[in-house]
C-alpha cells in the first residue's frame, strides 16, 4: 500500500478508510494491466461518454470485495446500473471506477480510482489513487488529508486575479461571474477528483466548474479538501450534499479558505 499515515485515532471511519485504500491499490493493479495495452473502448449511450473494459473491470471487482466487506451498504457508481435500493440506505459507497477515462485511454497518466463512503449524506472515508503517477490521497473525517503518507494543506492564497485556478476557459466567460469574471490563466486536468486533491495539497489554489457534476467524480474529493483545510461548495455556495435521489451536484467550486470567499461572491454565490 503507498504509504501510511497518522492513525486516524478514534475516528470511527478508520476502518472503512483501510477497506477504501486497499480497494483503491486493488483498483489500481488491475488498471495498469490495460494502461498503454490498447483497452477495448466505447461510447457509451446517451452521450454519457467513453468506457473501456477496464472501467468494467474495476467496477466489478470494487462491487464485489467492498459489498463483501460491507454488506448492509448501498451503492453508488458510475459503471452500474443505478439501483435506487441505495437511497434506503443510511450508509452507501460512491465511486468512479476509474476517473479520466479519455485520459486512460489516450495512454496519459492523470486517471484515477475515486472511492467514497457516503454516511447520512455526507462523505466520512475517501481516497484518490492515480496508479501511474504513483500518488494515493486519502481522508477520514476529523482526521486531516494526507498524500503518500505527508499530511497536506491548501495555499494561501485570497485575491482570485492572482490565484492559479483548474477552470477551462468558457467557465471564465462574464455570464458566469456577476461580479467580474477573475483574470486567471485557465488550467486542466482530466480527473475531476484529481483536480480537487490539488488544491487540497495547495498545487492549485481553486478549481470551478459550473457544469453539474455526478456524485462519483466529486465525493471522495470533497472530503479530502475539505479535511486538508480547503472549503468546498456549489455553484450557490452550499455544501454538497451526497445519495441524493439524482445523484448530481450542482457545479462546484474548492479553493484555499481565504480565496473562497472572493470567488464566490463574484459568482454571486451566498457562500
Amino acid at each position: 500500500m503507498a504509504g501510511s499515515a497518522p492513525a486516524p485515532g478514534a475516528s470511527p471511519w478508520a476502518e472503512d478508510l483501510a477497506l477504501l485504500r486497499a480497494a483503491a491499490e486493488a483498483a489500481g493493479e488491475i488498471a495498469l494491466r490495460h494502461f498503454r495495452a490498447d483497452p477495448k473502448s466505447w461510447d457509451k449511450e446517451g452521450g454519457l461518454g467513453p468506457v473501456s473494459e477496464a472501467d468494467l473491470e474495476v467496477d466489478e471487482m470494487l462491487h464485489a470485495r467492498l459489498l463483501a466487506a460491507r454488506p448492509d451498504h448501498g451503492w453508488l457508481s458510475e459503471e452500474t446500473e443505478d439501483d435506487p435500493k441505495r437511497l434506503s440506505h443510511e450508509r452507501v459507497f460512491i465511486v468512479d471506477p476509474i476517473d479520466g477515462t479519455r485520459a486512460f485511454i489516450a495512454g496519459e497518466a492523470g486517471f484515477s480510482h475515486a472511492l467514497a463512503l457516503s454516511v447520512d449524506g455526507k462523505i466520512r472515508a475517501a481516497v484518490v489513487h492515480l496508479p501511474a503517477r504513483e500518488e494515493t490521497y486519502w481522508a477520514v473525517e476529523g482526521g486531516g488529508a494526507f498524500l503518500n503518507g505527508a499530511r497536506i494543506a491548501p495555499s494561501a492564497a485570497t485575491d482570485p486575479d492572482a490565484a492559479q485556478a483548474l477552470i477551462s476557459g468558457p467557465h471564465l466567460k462574464a455570464e458566469h461571474w456577476p461580479g467580474g469574471a477573475p483574470r486567471i490563466k485557465p488550467n486542466f486536468r482530466p480527473s475531476l477528483a484529481w483536480r480537487l486533491c490539488l488544491v487540497a495539497k495547495g498545487r492549485f489554489d481553486a478549481m470551478v466548474t459550473f457544469r453539474p457534476a455526478w456524485e462519483w467524480d466529486v465525493a471522495a474529493g470533497d472530503l479530502i479538501a475539505t479535511e486538508a483545510g480547503a472549503v468546498v461548495r456549489d455553484r450557490d455556495g452550499r455544501p454538497a450534499r451526497y445519495n441524493a435521489e439524482h445523484p448530481r451536484v450542482h457545479g462546484m467550486v474548492a479553493a484555499a479558505p481565504g480565496l473562497i470567499g472572493p470567488l464566490l461572491a463574484r459568482m454571486g454565490a451566498a457562500g
